[in-house]
């Protein structure tokens, strides 16, 4: 989500928005050169509850993809566009499914027997061939990988005291890391940015603010990551920034009194697409990669989020 944890009541990081739990989720992992051809994944709750829905790049033709009484959210992309991941509250738990990118052949790939965990935050590895996530299986939050097809489910981080969370898992572009957030540092409170190689090994702390920083997500490049947070101090005022990949040189790109989160950059890693409150509702926005030239792409009474290009 952003990455936000939506939660039937209030995100706890980016943004403000009724829903079953979220935890981030889309990813700039598609490799469509085109632009003008590119699609942009998005949630959307115009029509009751929150489905998935899409879009062209430039906001045209939106057209809804999943439809049911329960809530689907956090698509991601496979790296050749054939595939969306998300999750969904479907069948009474969060559980993670792909579908075709046209909606159809939705199929689940997590299972919570005993009802009592939540599966989360699906992101395609660069390849295709894996999807890291979110689990809560063992009694704390922790991030897995899972072959594309479901199996062979492992988890890549270890939390022995049961005291923190590690969440919104987002692979380089290379696939030899995995970038994501943590409040490990000693604070519930206080989430920062950490990566890791994608085996789970060398965990490595990029941010360090009494904040909460959340939902990174590397550029196409490799070379920077986008995320949110709200070291302003306030937790209703989130804004967008951008990092070196060894977290160096962080530069806030957005700075309003609203909510901007859930950035995904463009193919080509000279836009980004986010969610953003500052009309009254959330809505998705484009901006170029340096902040400017703002272009708004949705505007409905519904909350539109969670923005996934490819």
């Amino acid at each position: 989500m952003f990455i936000m944890k939506w939660s039937k009541k209030l995100i706890i990081t980016v943004a403000v928005v009724s829903l079953g739990v979220i935890a981030a989720c889309d990813d700039d992992s598609g490799t469509n050169p085109n632009l003008e051809e590119s699609k942009i994944a998005f949630v959307s709750g115009r029509d009751g509850n929150y489905e998935i829905y899409v879009m062209n790049a430039d906001g045209s033709n939106q057209t809804r993809l999943t439809n049911n009484n329960e809530d689907d959210y956090a698509p991601i992309w496979s790296p050749d566009g054939q595939k969306i991941a998300f999750t969904s509250t479907r069948d009474g738990n969060q559980e993670i499914y792909v579908m075709n990118a046209d909606g159809s052949d939705q199929t689940r790939l997590t299972t919570n027997i005993l009802n009592t965990f939540e599966h989360s935050d699906p992101m395609w590895s660069p390849d295709g061939q894996k999807i890291a996530f979110t689990s809560t299986r063992d009694g704390n939050q922790g991030i897995y990988v899972m072959n594309a097809d479901g199996s062979d489910q492992t988890r890549l981080t270890t939390n022995t005291l049961n005291t923190f969370e590690h969440s919104d898992p987002m692979w380089s572009p290379d696939g030899q890391k995995i970038a994501f957030r943590s409040n490990r540092g000693g604070n519930w409170d206080i989430f920062d940015i950490y990566v890791m190689k994608s085996d789970g090994s060398d965990q490595t702390r990029l941010t360090n603010n009494s904040s909460i920083d959340t939902d990174p997500r590397w550029s196409p490049n490799g070379q920077k990551i986008a995320f949110a947070s709200d070291r302003g101090g306030n937790m209703d005022h989130w804004d967008i920034y951008v990092m070196k990949s060894d977290g160096s040189d962080q530069t806030r790109l957005t700075n309003n009194s609203s909510n901007d989160g859930g950035t995904r950059w463009s193919p080509d890693g000279q836009k980004i697409v986010f969610s953003s409150n500052r009309g009254g509702n959330f809505e998705i926005y484009m901006m170029s990669a340096d902040g400017s030239d703002l272009i708004n792409l949705t505007n409905n009474d519904g909350d539109d989020f969670l923005p996934s290009w490819y």
